[in-house]
């Protein structure tokens, strides 16, 4: 599975393509195949995203799981404070600092 990330360009949130827009949520993410880098480009032109690139994940019993574990980490937050792990449905999600 290819998924494709970038950062908002209002708030610099981490987001996630969820095949008609953009997510904080990796559980919304689409699977991009070949076209990742297609939308990629169409999106930042659109300045709808900043820095969009595609990452390999996997769809898990928990959800959709980036591959790497930097990617991980900006889709779940921090490793060794799972009370500070990211929780994209909290309506003040935009305004945490981590």
């Amino acid at each position: 599975m290819k998924i494709l990330t970038g950062n908002d360009l209002k708030s610099g949130a981490v987001t996630w393509w969820t095949g008609v827009g953009w997510s904080l949520d990796v559980n919304d993410s689409a699977d991009v195949g070949d076209d990742g880098a297609t939308i990629a480009a169409r999106e930042e032109g659109a300045r709808n995203v900043l820095g969009a690139y595609v990452v390999d994940g996997v769809r898990t019993d928990e959800g959709v799981r980036p591959s790497h574990i930097k990617e991980r980490i900006r889709a779940l937050g921090p490793t060794v404070r799972p009370d500070l792990t990211l929780k994209p449905a909290d309506p003040a999600a935009l305004t945490w600092v981590i």
